[in-house]
């Protein structure tokens, strides 16, 4: 554009053809400020001295700008606009630059002449409609928007200037009206949809008694840009956000995923990589929420191709390869966490716990011991000294595994004292139990139970810890009775079920039980097998007796079980 003005000036003196300036409009009218019509008067002169004069302008206004001179400059290209004012694009550029400069006044005078002008665009009303709300003249600006609209009615802009002025005003009703007129538009661009369904988040947001009327025709909004199959990312990811937060997940990814296609191939700038991560990281939280933990992880490995060394993503990864039990895969993940980013400590224990539940507690006591070196050499925490001692506990080193829940006991009661829970006490138990230590594992299990009454897991380890002893037996059938209520299929509470009432001299009752564990049993376990073979026995069922020690001892070789195979005991002979 300046160029050709430029070459124009450099002609001026050769003449140029007559073109409508602002000397030919005397008397025009354009929006007041009561919101009615003002004239705007003639500035006087021939239309072609008028011409020459702007072109004239324009070309000091250039060599002021190559000199550094701006005021100069800016001054220069306002004469050469207000001279020639039915230059539009002259005149949006030298009005938009006033508005930079904060002279709104002198941007109002140009732009009042330029829409006196017969045939004045949408885009110089929407301009004046700016300016006149940035100087308080709301009905003047009202009247240019409007004028805008009617100008241009598939053109959003002068939509968006009403939509704020009347929003600003707090007349809400007017400001729906003005989107609503928008949607009545029947043939509009996808750019013109996707900027209405901003527009009538804005209002949700400003308006949120209104949601849900107002979601209704953002939905219909958006499904109409929709249909005409847009290509533009930026309207993809319009679309694939609006319906995000109108909950539509299906549709959220798939315009996600479309938008995907559109934008540039790798090796592109740095924005469009941020922004294809921004995507995945969309779609990844999408997937989370619909527990697609495959598709969310397609993506966090989508990100991870552009940032290798994202400490971040690696831990997602575990995280979600924890919930699908793929232990060694989060194994090698929270490594990686580790290697890229040393001082994240969550993540030592979270690998601790992988390899724990990988049955690898060396290698997990090798992890907690570099946190502990990194993070607690001065300062043990709870955390470390518990699940080190968790680890001792799979080493079977009861002692070790005591004297670190005893240390994580005591650091509690000074610093964390809520992570004294059930959960803790029942691990100590448990310890103290397989120790041998009957009356200290007593004692935290009725902890943990006084904790959380209904914990079925501490029911039904005390239950089974009295019933293996011949103590408490009446309690311990009530306690096994509660954990089997909260889940009847558990294959261990059957069991311990079981074994109590043989202890009871109920061989045939606990027969049932014993049968319905054994059908619930991922892999086959010594233990149910060994009590089978002893509840056969008294049931004077030899052979069955003698097939339940045997699977007992494939499971797991024990001396004591293979003394009852090899010699069998007095049939019929329950518990001593």
């Amino acid at each position: 554009m300046f160029i050709r003005f430029l070459l124009l000036a450099m002609i001026s003196a050769l003449g140029a053809a007559a073109v409508s300036s602002c000397g030919s409009v005397s008397g025009s009218q354009v929006p007041g400020r009561s919101g009615g019509m003002t004239k705007v008067q003639d500035s006087g002169g021939k239309p072609q001295e008028r011409k020459a004069d702007a072109y004239a302008h324009f070309g000091s206004a250039v060599i002021a700008e190559m000199n550094g001179d701006f005021a100069v400059a800016l001054d220069e290209y306002y004469k050469a606009a207000r001279a020639d004012c039915g230059y539009e694009s002259l005149v949006l550029e030298v009005s938009g630059r006033l508005l930079l400069n904060k002279e709104p006044e002198k941007a109002l005078d140009l732009l009042s002449r330029a829409a006196a002008q017969p045939g004045a665009s949408a885009a110089i009303f929407t301009r004046l409609g700016v300016i006149y709300n940035q100087l308080g003249k709301t009905e003047p600006a009202i009247t240019a928007n409007r004028m805008a609209i009617k100008k241009a009615p598939t053109s959003l802009a002068a939509y968006g200037n009403l939509f704020a002025l009347f929003t600003q005003l707090k007349r809400t009703n007017d400001a729906l009206a003005v989107l609503d007129a928008a949607a009545r538009q029947p043939k509009v661009e996808p750019e013109f949809l996707c900027g209405l369904a901003e527009l009538y988040f804005t209002y949700e947001r400003q308006v949120p008694k209104e949601k849900e009327k107002t979601r209704v025709r953002t939905l219909a909004v958006l499904n109409r840009a929709a249909t005409l199959k847009p290509t533009a990312p930026s309207h993809l990811l319009i679309l694939a956000d609006g319906y995000g937060v109108l909950g539509d997940s299906v549709h959220a990814a798939q315009f996600y995923l479309e938008s995907l296609k559109h934008l540039p191939d790798a090796g592109s700038s740095r924005a469009v990589k941020d922004l294809r991560d921004r995507i995945h990281a969309k779609l990844t939280a999408i997937y989370l929420h619909a527990s697609d933990r495959k598709h969310a992880s397609e993506q966090l490995e989508a990100i991870l191709a552009s940032e290798p060394t994202n400490a971040s993503i690696h831990y997602c990864l575990a995280a979600l390869a924890i919930e699908d039990k793929n232990y060694a895969q989060a194994a090698a993940q929270f490594r990686e966490t580790i290697l890229l980013n040393p001082d994240f400590e969550q993540a030592y224990y979270d690998l601790a716990t992988a390899q724990m539940d990988l049955t690898k507690p060396a290698e997990a006591l090798q992890t907690l011991d570099q946190a502990r070196e990194k993070f607690g050499k001065d300062r043990p925490s709870f955390i470390m000294e518990f699940m080190t001692g968790l680890a001792f506990t799979m080493e079977k080193a009861w002692n070790e595994a005591l004297g670190h829940f005893s240390t994580a006991e005591v650091v509690a009661k000074t610093t964390e004292p809520k992570r004294l829970n059930e959960f803790f006490y029942f691990e100590v138990g448990a310890a103290y139990e397989r120790k041998g230590d009957l009356a200290t594992a007593e004692k935290y299990f009725q902890k943990c139970l006084d904790l959380a009454p209904a914990f079925a897991q501490a029911l039904n380890y005390l239950g089974y810890m009295w019933a293996e002893h011949d103590q408490n037996l009446e309690k311990a059938r009530e306690m096994i009775t509660k954990a089997l209520k909260a889940e009847p299929e558990n294959g261990a509470y059957l069991d311990s079920m079981g074994w109590v009432l043989y202890k009871l001299n109920q061989p045939k009752e606990a027969l049932d039980y014993l049968l319905k564990a054994c059908r619930g049993l991922e892999k086959p376990d010594a233990t149910v097998f060994d009590h089978l073979g002893d509840i056969y026995r008294a049931l004077n069922q030899p052979q069955k007796a003698r097939e339940a020690w045997q699977k007992s001892l494939t499971a797991e070789p024990n001396d004591e079980v293979k003394k009852k195979l090899d010699g069998g005991g007095p049939i019929g002979t329950g518990p001593k």
